[in-house]
């Protein structure tokens, strides 16, 4: 997204607009050695989210995971497995510039496992203001949105791959 596009995400709203658009996106769950999650807090709605973005032509998603991790953290990660495929219709994704709605998105996530391989935390200033690792017992302290809460759950419970 482009500077100055905000974001609005709608979670099991019926006032939510309506999407006009389906795309994927790739996130990475990430935990180091201690256990704690890699969090960033983004720019356009000041949530905390897990390392996410769209999956460009020419790549595969574990190369778009991985990419979304460097672009937004500084660190580099490799792809160890699948948290899961999270397509539900009640997460529908708002995008403005000003005033004027630039798309209505009804997403499609595929969240990847990935371990810790390199680089050091530098927040990319168009994407994140702060990146930081967090205990899982202090998630609660965060403002998450629901979606990404539930693949965070999904990604932290022993449980295999999740598909909706």
């Amino acid at each position: 997204m482009s500077k100055g596009t905000r974001r609005v995400d709608y979670w099991q709203d019926p006032q939510a607009p309506k999407p006009t658009s389906r795309k994927t996106s790739a996130s990475a769950f990430v935990l180091d050695d201690q256990g704690r999650l890699l969090l960033l807090k983004r720019v356009d709605n000041d949530l905390w989210t897990i390392p996410t973005g769209g999956v460009k032509k020419g790549e595969t998603v574990g190369q778009a995971g991985v990419r979304e991790c460097r672009e937004e953290t500084g660190l580099e990660v490799e792809v160890t497995g699948l948290v899961g495929v999270f397509s539900t219709p009640d997460h529908v994704i708002v995008y403005l510039h000003g005033d004027e709605v630039d798309e209505v998105r009804q997403p499609i996530n595929i969240c990847l496992r990935a371990r810790l391989v390199g680089g050091q935390i530098t927040p990319q200033p168009s994407e994140a203001s702060e990146v930081r690792w967090v205990d899982p017992a202090d998630l609660d302290d965060y403002s998450i949105h629901p979606a990404l809460r539930a693949r965070i759950n999904h990604g932290l419970s022993s449980a295999g791959p999740y598909i909706t």
